[in-house]
This record gives structure tokens, sequence and C-alpha cells, in this order.
């Protein structure tokens, strides 16, 4: 999927080649390609990407941290939505840049790409930042920046805004208590609209950041009128235990297949031979209850894993094989990562030196390295562990060897059934489906629509190798407020659950999944959003594991198309089509046509606005990134869609004051 603003989703402004010559071509300078498509740095301008402005800051001041510079870092949210993060390190360096003559070094990083210490390995040994756009990216997309140096006994200061210097470097004079750098910024409302910090999402970074590295105090402070039960004023976090601290603390009071968790670090210098780095690990086995993973690289998450959880996955796994064949239990032989993780509770921390990442979100680590080292820097502890307590070992084994028979029982099931499908000579799929022929090595889809003549359209734009289409009649069983027997008995979740192939509630494996992404697409409308609200919760409910891997997706199709002259935009709602009649239209007059369902497109026109990866725009579906969370998230869907209609009630009037008055107005 591109990395676009949501303007950029709606564009179609069609030129005739011969208005195509050298003034076309544009030349972005400075920082304007972040402001430009910020999507490409932070990866959108959802909630996820404005808080990972404030992760940016943080992640410096870390740098600064691990690698023996500083012992201190404050994070402040003041009100109006100002963060500000302090560090005691060496400060960024203030003197002219040689490169650029009359522009101070810190001038230089705050506004110029791609500049920064951590190309060389020189100023740090291990850091998230590598690219030299971290800070850079967070100046030009907020509206007031200051950065403040305390370096050799004197403070500097300069402001910035939307990227451009407000005014020279200043001293202003001794500081003899002080050293280190203070960055303190507010997002640009030009780009995330009315966003704010929020300040439990905050308070919980500034926490994982202390477990992550046990050598730093963080300190969190917050205005008073941001206070809640969850967020204090003022707090303190050191935890000499590291990931130790954090597992327990994850673990709480639940019985754990092995008394003591798996915890543990080591440097790579004993095992490579030099000084690559580190890593620090801490496991345990929750009895009955699921666990999470939590991956990270130079304190930096890496939500989506990477060649470090591959070197951890291997590491276990042969592990349990080991000790499985020294105990005389032949059937360990066949065991996998996914017996072995599934169910854990896995953090795992690794710092290694110019660390590559699948983006500049760095949420999948890709270093070949890593997976070697950390491989190599566990195994030796885990066999230790393993050993050291053999009444130890054999329960973890044996827990792990059922989780291995259920696999195996499992895949026979599959077996037999593919077996009996393919003697048919025809696979069991809904008559309704208009699948694809997955061909081509392409990454393949479901877009789950509503009614026949959505369906019509949609199967006459989409791509027949890659884009699969299944209609659904209106709105589907609210499967929060049905009974078991119910939900089994209605035929269009059968015929859903037939077409993903990848079972429900506890059998849901996202590993049998057909297709790599759902995309539920629906008209742009207030029944529209009911049917997804509806397909929402049914995968909420019936089918987590694929919305806690990444697989569930809305579709984003216009309301409108504004057209004048020869120009023409989508606009996703009314909001939007406002602003595009102010803006781009701004003096023009406009010719409105209002899509009353995704039917009325012709499939061109669906095709670009909503369904072609080169022009679309996709919102991913996922649980709270803090997987305690999702108890929070299964009770606010049984309120919203339970069978009490009081829950409902009483949150909408708790809420109602939360409305903005401009959209109701509309």
């Amino acid at each position: 999927m591109p990395n676009t603003t949501p303007d950029d989703l709606f564009a179609n402004t069609p030129t005739s080649s011969g208005d195509y010559n050298a003034s076309s071509i544009e030349v972005l300078e400075g920082l304007e390609p972040v402001r430009r498509r910020p999507g490409m740095y932070i990866g959108g301008t959802d909630d996820r990407a404005f808080h990972h402005l404030a992760a940016e800051v943080l992640d410096n001041a870390m740098d600064e941290a691990v690698a023996g510079h500083a012992s201190r870092i404050e994070m402040r949210l003041e009100e109006g939505g100002r963060l500000s993060v302090a560090d005691n390190g060496r400060g960024i360096p203030v003197d002219e840049h040689p490169k650029f003559p009359g522009k101070s070094t810190l001038e230089v990083i705050m506004s110029t790409l791609h500049s920064g210490g951590k190309f060389s390995g020189k100023a740090y040994a291990t850091s998230g930042g590598l690219h030299g756009v971290g800070v850079s990216v967070v100046n030009a997309l907020s509206v007031h920046t200051r950065v403040e140096v305390a370096r050799e006994k004197q403070l500097f200061a300069q402001e910035f805004s939307r990227g451009i210097t407000q005014g020279a470097l200043e001293n202003l004079g001794p500081t003899p208590n002080r050293r280190g750098t203070t960055v303190s910024f507010v997002p640009d409302p030009e780009i995330f609209g009315d966003r704010k910090f929020n300040p439990k999402r905050l308070f919980k970074l500034a926490r994982s950041k202390a477990y992550l590295f046990a050598g730093v105090e963080i300190r969190w402070k917050c205005a008073p009128s941001l206070v809640t039960d969850d967020v204090p004023a003022e707090a303190t976090f050191k935890f000499p235990g590291g990931l130790a601290d954090h597992l327990a603390e994850q673990v709480g009071t639940r019985e754990c297949v092995t008394a003591q968790p798996f915890n543990g670090k080591q440097d790579f210098a004993a095992i490579a031979g030099e000084d690559q780095g580190r890593v620090e690990w801490a496991i345990a086995w929750p009895l009955y209850s699921d666990g999470a993973t939590s991956w990270y690289c130079n304190t930096v998450p890496t939500p989506d894993g990477g060649t470090h959880e591959q070197g951890l996955r291997t590491a276990l796994t042969r592990g349990l094989r080991a000790f499985g064949e020294l105990v005389g239990a032949k059937k360990a032989k066949d065991i996998t990562a996914d017996d072995v993780m599934t169910g854990a509770e896995v953090m795992l921390s690794v710092f290694i030196r110019d660390p590559q990442f699948q983006s500049q979100t760095k949420d999948r680590l890709t270093s070949p390295e890593a997976a070697r080292l950390v491989e190599n820097a566990v195994r030796d502890h885990f066999d230790h562990f393993l050993t050291d307590n053999m009444e130890r070992g054999k329960a973890l084994l044996g827990e792990v060897m059922e989780r291995m028979d259920e696999r195996l029982k499992r895949k026979q099931e599959r077996e037999i059934k593919r077996k009996t499908a393919t003697n048919a000579k025809k696979l069991r799929l809904p008559g309704k489906l208009t699948d694809c022929s997955g061909e081509g090595g392409r990454e393949t889809e479901l877009f789950i629509v509503e009614g026949d003549s959505a369906g019509g359209s949609a199967k006459q734009a989409r791509d027949r190798k890659s884009q699969a289409i299944l209609p659904i009649r209106g709105k589907i069983l609210n499967v929060a407020s049905a009974t078991a027997d119910k939900i089994r008995a209605n035929s269009e979740i059968a015929d859903l659950a037939l077409a993903l192939g990848c079972g429900t509630r506890k059998d849901c494996d996202a590993g049998n999944l057909r297709y790599d992404r759902i995309i539920i697409m629906t008209d742009a409308d207030v029944d529209g959003a009911h049917i997804a609200t509806l397909l929402m919760t049914f995968f909420f409910q019936e089918m987590p594991d694929l919305v806690r891997k990444g697989h569930l997706f809305l579709a984003q199709p216009p309301l409108y198309r504004l057209t004048a002259g020869k120009e023409s935009r989508y606009a996703r709602d009314d909001t939007h089509r406002a602003e595009l009649e102010a803006t781009v239209f701004k003096g023009k007059k406009v010719e409105v046509s209002r899509f009353k369902g995704l039917g009325e497109m012709n499939p061109q026109q669906l095709r670009e606005t909503t369904m072609a990866p080169e022009t679309r725009g996709l919102i991913r579906i996922t649980l709270p990134q803090e997987f305690e969370q999702r108890a929070g998230v299964a009770r606010l869907v049984d309120e919203l869609m339970g069978r009490n209609p009081e829950h409902r009630f009483n949150f909408i009037q708790n809420r109602a004051g939360e409305i903005d008055r401009d959209l109701i107005d509309a």
C-alpha cells in the first residue's frame, strides 16, 4: 500500500499530453517533501503516525542514554498539545557546520533531511535513528518547534515553524549546572487536524522505554488538566531489572508453566568476537490465558518483529527439540516455533550496529546478522534453563508438545478435507464468491461488498488475478448479541467463514487464511458505516487472530465527485468536500456529484478511488499495541454492540459532549 496523505487518496486530475512539459516537473526543497507526503516518513497522518512524532524525539534522547552520555530523560506534556523531551546528554553541536557556512550544526540537523550523527557509527555505536530524518521530520510537521542546548556551560536556543528557521541561533548565556538537549514542539493542525496527544499513550511510552535500558531514569510530567486515574501529574521510571521487571508486571498473578520465567541478557562480543551490541529477553508461558509479543531494536518498537524475532524462535525451537531428545521424547523433533511461541509472553530487545528496517517507521527489523547473533546468544542460556531443573524443562516440553499434537491433528483434518475436495474436483466455496486466480505471486485480497449492484461494479473494477469479491445482503447478524446457535445457522456468516477458510473462535488460525487482505468495502454513508461496524464486530469476536495479525482493512470510497472544467477531485465526506471547495476549487463554479452507493460508481471510478493499490487508501483495523488492552476493547464492543441497550444509551449520553457541532450541522 502506498504511503499517501488523505488528500492524495482522492486526487484525480487528468491532464493532456500537451500540458506535460518542463514546467510540470516540481523540485521539492528542504523539508517540503515531508509536508507534501508525510506518509512516506511517518506512515500517514492518523493517530499512530501522530504519536510517532513523540517516539522520534524520545528515541534520540534514548540513543544518547544508551551511548552512555545521558542518565536522565524528562518527557513533559503541556496544555495546548506541546510536548517537550529533555536529556542530560552531550547536547547537539552548535558550532558552524563545515558544509553549510553560516549555519549552526543544530540548524542543519533540524532543517535538513538525512543529516545526523548516526551514519558512521562514530558518535553512536547503536542507535534507533539511522537515516537522519527523524527530528527534522518532526520539525517539518510541527507548527512550532523550540530547541535548547546546554553545552560547554552555555545555553543556546533556536526556533522553527513548519520546518522553517525563525531566527538565528541565540546564546542565552551561562548555564553551569545544566547539560543536554531539550526539544519542544506542537504538531501542525494543517497536517493532523484537531488530533491531540493521548496522555495515557505517552505515559506508557515513557515507561516502556525505561524498561528497555536499565541505566536510564525517565521522568514524566503533564499539565494538571490532563491528569486522570491512569495518568499522574508526575512519575519517575527506573527499572534495574530491565525486561525482567516488565515481564513480572505483565504476568502479574497469572499461573505459568514454569515457576521462573526465562530471563537473561548477553553481549554479542562474547560470541562474535567483537563488540556488535547485546540482547536481552524475558519469556513466560501462562497456563490459562493468552500472552503477547514485544520486539525492540535499539529501544525502538518493531511490532512486526523481524530477524531478531527469527533468531529467538530458532533458539527456543532447537533448544526444546534437543531437550526432548535428551529425555527420550522422540516426537519432540516435530516441534515448530509456533508451538513454542503461541500463548507465550515474550519480550526481546536487541542493540546492534547499523540496523536495517523495512521502512522509516521501523515496524520490522531486516538486518540478516541479527538472526544469527540472537540465536547464538539465547540458545546456550535456554539449554541451561531447561537442564538445570529437569522438572521445569519437562513441564515446558510437555506443554509445548500438547500444542504440537493439537496442530498436527488440525493439519491432518485439513488434509482429509483437501483430499475430499480434490477427489470431487471442486473446492467447496460460496456460490456468491467471485474468486481470484492468485497468479503471478501477487498478494491476494477479498473485498466484502454490500449488495449485488456494488458487487457487479466491483467485479468489473477488480484485478482478476489478485482481487476476489464476496457480496453480502445488507446488514449481517450482530454476533455480539446473538447466541452461538444463531451465529452457526446464519447463511451470510457461513459463506464468509467458508470463503476465508481459517476457522472461527478458538479454531481461528490466520495461517489458513486464503487471502492476504480482507477489505470491508461499504458505501460512504451511515448505513455503510453500520454494516462495516457489524463486520468488524464479527471479525473481532469470531476471527480475532486475523485482526491481531493485521489482515483486516476498511476501504475508503468517496462520497462526492467535484468537477470544475477539466479538473476533478473526489471527497470522502462533507468536511473534505468543504475543504476542497475552499482550496482547490476556490472561486470556481463546481459541479458536485453525490454517489448514493458503490453501485452507482462506474467500474473505472471504483477502481481508481477505492480498489487499485496504486491510488486507493486503506485503513488497517488492529487491536491496541498494548496486549493487555484487548480486554478493554472487548468491554467496549460489548457496550456498543451487546445485548444490553442501556450500555449503549449510557455511552452515547456520556460522550455526546465530545461530538463536533460542525459535523452535526453538516
